[in-house]
């Protein structure tokens, strides 16, 4: 629906995720024969969730943790892991920074280079372990490491950033071809953020096994207020889903994983982003709150220690219980924060519906006179 802003200019009514509900169908089933399983290319996972590529939450160890529980983590390969050989003492740091300082500090430690030597050992890290190696790059240096992410043996590659679209226009460099570079690859590669569905179908043509719908971000993100850049949630999804329609009959068949990517903090979250037609959810503050996150309690994404234009922050987010807890439960507290996996299920079984792809057929309503969140 198309509403009238000012004489000279209208806009497209959209829905943030707090904007809809799920409805309950006639039938019902039992929660433990729901499954939560997807699949993006050879690689199975046994929970739709993927967690975002943030120092402080992704470090090697937690990447292996969440893999053997049966979901897959992202190690950013432009952020702590691979600019220090021990960033331990770093995160440590960032932990104790007071607010006013936070931002200024989290810029002077990100100005210490990447050592490719740290992007191999880290992946290698991973893969040691026996689960899928997932890591991101950004599409600025895609280029200069991305044989050394293939050669230490990622399973996954993904392309993130804020907006990342398969049109860059740049006088300054050569832009990344992405349908060149993805044909190229032997991986598959996750590719986004985009938020409409013309720059979705794009980036499906490149080749993409998945596009990341949204622009990241969530509690610690500032993107709207410092660019005024901001799509809701719930439109983008149904928007990215659409096109992934669209692009299945153009291609003959070929079908794009689509991965909500930002603005999930709770298990009614991840259910919704899921009923709009996402196959899965890649979260970030969720699991900033684990007792194993190495943000020890702090959550900030890349946008944060931008050199000249940040447009995140660190914030305190707590700790709330395990990594097992908050996925899989149990849990003692009703807000949504732990149990995300139990949550999906039950909503799942009240719905009617026995896996994902069914599940992503549900109703929903639009719900404008929700309460905010607390």
């Amino acid at each position: 629906m198309t509403v009238e802003i000012g004489r000279g200019k209208s806009g497209r009514r959209a829905y943030s995720l707090d904007e809809i509900g799920i409805v309950p169908s006639r039938r019902t089933r039992d929660p433990e024969e729901v499954s939560t399983a997807w699949q993006i290319d050879a690689y199975r996972f046994e929970l739709p969730l993927v967690v975002s590529p943030m120092d402080s939450v992704v470090s090697p160890a937690t990447a292996v943790a969440i893999g053997r529980i049966g979901g897959l983590a992202v190690l950013d390969l432009e952020g702590l892991w691979t600019r220090y050989e021990d960033p331990e003492p770093v995160l440590a740091e960032v932990a104790a920074l007071d607010d006013d300082n936070a931002t200024r500090r989290l810029q002077e430690i990100y100005t210490e280079p990447i050592k490719e030597d740290l992007i191999g050992r880290r992946i290698s890290e991973i893969r040691a372990a026996g689960v899928t190696t997932a890591a991101r790059l950004s599409p600025q240096r895609t280029v200069r490491y991305y044989k050394t992410v293939l050669d230490a043996g990622a399973d996954i590659f993904v392309i993130r950033g804020t907006t990342v679209s398969a049109e860059h226009v740049s006088g300054q460099a050569e832009p990344l071809n992405l349908k060149q570079f993805i044909y190229e690859l032997d991986v598959p590669v996750i590719v986004g953020g985009c938020a409409t569905y013309t720059a979705a179908l794009h980036l499906m043509r490149t080749g993409a096994a998945g596009v990341l719908a949204g622009f990241g971000g969530g509690s610690g993100h500032t993107t709207a207020a410092v660019l005024g850049v901001a799509v809701p949630m719930a439109t983008a999804i149904a928007d990215v889903a659409a096109a992934r329609r669209d692009y299945l009959d153009e291609s003959g068949g070929r079908y794009v994983h689509v991965i909500a990517d930002g603005g999930m903090t709770r298990s009614g979250d991840i259910a919704k982003a899921l009923a709009c037609g996402a196959d899965a959810v890649m979260v970030g503050s969720p699991f900033a709150r684990a007792a194993q996150a190495p943000g020890r309690g702090y959550h900030w994404g890349s946008e944060a220690h931008h050199p000249d234009l940040p447009r995140g922050a660190r914030v305190k987010v707590g700790t709330v219980g395990t990594l097992e807890q908050i996925l899989c439960g149990p849990s003692a507290v009703a807000d949504g924060s732990l149990n995300l996996i139990g949550a999906l299920r039950r909503t799942m079984a009240i719905s009617g519906y026995s896996d994902l792809k069914e599940f992503q057929r549900v109703e929903v309503v639009v719900t404008p006179s929700a309460p905010p969140r607390r």
